[in-house]
C-alpha cells in the first residue's frame, strides 16, 4: 500500500472513530472549505462549504448518543499523484436496527485532493440502500422511468 493509501486511510478512519465519538472538531478536521456532501437526510441538494457541513452534524450525534454505532467494516482506498476515491461500508444504526436488518450498511464514498502537500476530502457521499418492498420498488422504478422517458421525449422534440 502507497504512502498516500496509508494517509488517506488514516484520515478516513480518525474521521470515523470521531464521529462515533460525536467529536465536532475532529468530524470536520481533513476536510476541504468547499467541501460537498451529499447525505441521507435533507437537504436534498447537498450541502456546500465547510460551514453548512459543520452544522448537520449535530442532531446526527443527538441521535447516535442513544446507543448507534457507526463503525467502518470495509475501506478501500485509490491514490492518484493529488487526487483520490474511497468507498466503505459502515455498520450504522442502533442495536434494534441492526438486529431486524443485520445486513443493511451505511455506503460512504470520497473524493479526496491533496492541498499543499495534504489529503483533504473534497466530497462526501452516504446513502442506505432502498430497503422498501418488491412492489414498493417496482413503483419507483416505474416512476424513474416515466422521468427518463420525459427526458429523452423532450430532448428528441428539440432535435
Amino acid at each position: 500500500m502507497s504512502d498516500d493509501s496509508q494517509q488517506i486511510r488514516a484520515l478516513i478512519e480518525g474521521w470515523a472513530a470521531a464521529v462515533h465519538r460525536g467529536d465536532l472538531t475532529e468530524v470536520t478536521a481533513g476536510h476541504a472549505d468547499d467541501i460537498v456532501m451529499f447525505d441521507v437526510p435533507p437537504p436534498y441538494e447537498g450541502v456546500r462549504g465547510l460551514a453548512a457541513y459543520r452544522d448537520v452534524w449535530p442532531p446526527f450525534f443527538v441521535w447516535q448518543a442513544q446507543g448507534a454505532c457507526f463503525e467502518i467494516e470495509e475501506l478501500e482506498v485509490t491514490a492518484g499523484e493529488d487526487v483520490a476515491f474511497a468507498f466503505a461500508l459502515l455498520r450504522c444504526g442502533t442495536e434494534e436496527e441492526l438486529a431486524e436488518r443485520p445486513e443493511v450498511r451505511l455506503r460512504l464514498t470520497l473524493g479526496l485532493r491533496k492541498e499543499e502537500g495534504v489529503w483533504v476530502v473534497a466530497h462526501e457521499h452516504h446513502s442506505f440502500p432502498d430497503l422498501h418492498g418488491p412492489d414498493e420498488q417496482a413503483q419507483a422504478e416505474r416512476e424513474v422511468r416515466a422521468v427518463h422517458q420525459h427526458w429523452f421525449d423532450r430532448t428528441a422534440a428539440k432535435g
